[in-house]
């Protein structure tokens, strides 16, 4: 992996990761792009690290309340949003890893497509605003759960989740991020033991070190950015958007060939 490489993954990292368009999602196409056809999987788990170290930086002020009220109904909420992933995770492992491929990438992209503009309409036609419950929190964490699938967006889909039962957008937002510290959290640990176990890695340290700040800067901007834009603005852009990519995937497998997809 060359430095350039490192730092446009590091930074689509970041950037992706909190923004509702799938950094999975962006990483594979971008891996297939660049024609690395082995898992850089040490690479991996220092984005995610450094994407971890950005939320926690955004979101410090809300870490610090939730451990002030540990044992309050809100913990209890981010513990039951926080099982599907955990679960579905470990029971469809083998499957989700096979899908690192990129063999359903545009499928996964076009699914945060529907469920980003049905949320948005769901979220019009719902006068009543809800406030957070244990309903709410599980239907977030089903939705993260389901974004562990290349191009399916995690932020995007348990954002979605939120706002489709009603929930206050700056607080979907919110409780959203704080969502993804024990997931990225567990997916670095995860990796590491993986990674321990397995013999003679070869770790190339320059542009690790190089996309890691990358990621890390880019996810601070990508959290601020999206705490202030879910509040004000709607979905659809990123939902064109991911829409555009999906179809694009599904081509260039189907027809076009521009790029030497891993098999």
């Amino acid at each position: 992996m060359s430095v350039f490489e490192s730092i446009v993954l590091g930074i689509v990292q970041g950037l992706t990761e909190f923004l509702p368009v799938s950094s999975s999602g962006h990483l594979v196409l971008l891996q297939n792009i660049f024609g690395m056809s082995e898992p850089q999987l040490f690479f991996d788990t220092m984005l995610h690290l450094g994407t971890l170290v950005a939320v926690v930086i955004v979101m410090w002020k809300n870490i610090v309340d939730l451990f002030k009220n540990f044992f309050s109904k809100f913990t209890l909420y981010l513990v039951v949003a926080t099982i599907p992933a955990l679960v579905f995770g470990f029971v469809f492992r083998d499957f989700f890893e096979d899908a690192f491929s990129g063999r359903y990438l545009g499928y996964g992209f076009l699914f945060t497509a529907v469920v980003l503009s049905v949320s948005e309409i769901l979220a019009t036609t719902i006068a009543k605003k809800r406030k957070l419950g244990f309903g709410s929190a599980l239907a977030m964490g089903i939705m993260q759960a389901a974004a562990i699938f290349p191009g399916a967006s995690r932020a995007g889909s348990t954002i979605a989740g939120g706002l489709a039962f009603g929930l206050d957008r700056k607080r979907v937002a919110s409780f959203s991020f704080l969502m993804s510290i024990p997931v990225i959290l567990g997916s670095v640990v995860l990796q590491s033991v993986e990674i321990a176990r397995e013999p003679g890695v070869v770790i190339e340290w320059l542009p690790t070190v190089i996309g890691t700040v990358c990621a890390g800067i880019a996810g601070y901007f990508a959290v601020r950015f999206m705490l202030a834009l879910i509040a004000k603005k709607r979905l659809y852009g990123f939902a064109i958007y991911v829409a555009i990519l999906g179809i694009f995937v599904l081509l260039d497998q189907y027809v076009l060939g521009l790029i030497n997809w891993a098999s």
